[in-house]
């Protein structure tokens, strides 16, 4: 009997995660407020659009993937811990960092914890469609030791979810590396209400180069090496490649939804305050929408 999969909530990347899953042939349930069975529109890439339904959330839950956005990572984990089976084993994808130091401490030692970095792309043009978007690697590593059925079940199923994915041993270099292409693209796109592309316009290139190197100096501090050079390449390489997307930050943003901020830009700015260091254009766009500035004072 093949295995359960839950997906928490009904983002755009836990559908997407979900409707690949269902349509490879894998049990799927969806964890969510409403109750019921949840029917949606599927469109992927070239390949037209796919009716899903998936059912609701039922318990002992052992394999769950919470796709949700960090600052909900903690209420869906309190939320689910008593659904959980004995053995059960959670992964984790999202945005930013600070998510993982917080969940281990929540889980008993039989149970597994897992973290899935994406650069697969999705969009909801509405409550019940869902749009992929963009594809690209994806990278996934175990947080905590579980037996090898379990993690036979997780690197397939995330293969399905993710793919192209790759299994590391150690997700933070890679975490730390996108936390360098968010911390820029996210909230600059955010505060200045454009597509990723308009990033790439000379004005705004002085202010870039400032972030990433006021992010390097952080990175450094805890032993994660980055050559300016190649990070700007990095980063330039993505505004081009998702240059006719908006972040998911500019998104929320436009529609008053909370930001990802604290994770992405404010573990920045807590890490520097740690280390001791300051770093004056990070804490410029984190107050500025923080404060929910229009203005655009900022230096572009």
């Amino acid at each position: 009997m093949k295995p359960v999969w839950t997906v928490v909530g009904q983002g755009a990347i836990g559908l997407l995660a979900a409707s690949r899953l269902h349509l490879s042939q894998q049990q799927v349930q969806l964890f969510r407020r409403q109750p019921g069975p949840f029917r949606y529109q599927f469109e992927q890439q070239q390949q037209g659009l796919q009716q899903i339904e998936l059912p609701a959330a039922t318990a002992p839950i052992r394999l769950v993937l919470i796709p949700v956005k960090a600052y909900a990572v903690l209420p869906a984990i309190r939320q689910l811990l008593p659904l959980l089976s004995a053995d059960a084993q959670v992964v984790l994808c999202h945005n930013g960092m600070g998510t993982i130091e917080q969940v281990l401490p929540l889980l008993s030692p039989a149970q597994g914890l897992w973290f899935v970095s994406t650069s697969q792309a999705a969009f909801k043009p509405s409550e019940s469609q869902i749009r992929h978007t963009g594809s690209g690697p994806s990278y996934l590593a175990s947080l905590k030791a579980t037996d090898p059925l379990s993690a036979q079940w997780v690197t397939s199923a995330m293969a399905l979810a993710f793919a192209p994915l790759t299994l590391v041993d150690d997700i933070t270099p890679l975490l730390w590396r996108k936390l360098a292409i968010n911390c820029v693209i996210n909230p600059l796109t955010a505060v200045h209400q454009i597509r990723n592309g308009e990033l790439a316009q000379p004005q705004y290139q002085a202010l870039i180069t400032q972030l990433l190197s006021e992010f390097i100096a952080v990175a450094q501090h805890y032993g994660q090496a980055f050559d300016q050079a190649d990070i700007s390449s990095l980063v330039y390489s993505v505004i081009g490649t998702t240059a006719g997307n908006y972040s998911s930050m500019q998104q929320d943003k436009t529609h008053g939804r909370p930001l990802e901020l604290d994770a992405i830009t404010g573990y920045l700015l807590q890490r520097a305050d740690e280390a001791g260091l300051t770093l004056p254009a990070h804490q410029a766009l984190y107050q500025a929408l923080r404060a929910g500035d229009q203005s655009l004072s900022l230096p572009r």
